[in-house]
């Protein structure tokens, strides 16, 4: 049985990082998908990789995306596909966003 105040500090320390994705962050998207799937039960291979995007996001934290030129451009693309996985006839799905060329999300 793992410890609940660890369990608990783990997803919050998750949340957190969540919330700058959300503002300003974007870049860390996939790595924090990844370690908030283990929010229940968190190992010391979890806690690792979270203190990882921590540090990422200290050392980088003074570095930003700049856009230059006049008008902005957005664009979207997006696939999925329905049920295409015979293991476990799950769908899926993806999508990517450039901002005047560069791929944002």
């Amino acid at each position: 049985m793992r410890n609940l105040k660890g369990c608990q500090t783990y997803a919050s320390v998750v949340g957190s990082i969540q919330y700058a994705v959300q503002c300003t962050r974007p870049n860390v998207a996939y790595a924090l998908s990844v370690t908030s799937r283990y929010q229940a039960c968190a190992g010391e291979a979890h806690w690792g990789a979270v203190k990882s995007i921590l540090k990422y996001l200290k050392r980088t934290k003074d570095m930003f995306l700049i856009y230059g030129g006049g008008e902005l451009i957005l664009e979207g693309y997006s696939d999925a596909s329905f049920q295409s996985d015979d293991d476990d006839a799950k769908s899926q799905s993806s999508f990517v966003f450039k901002l005047n060329g560069g791929v944002v999300a």
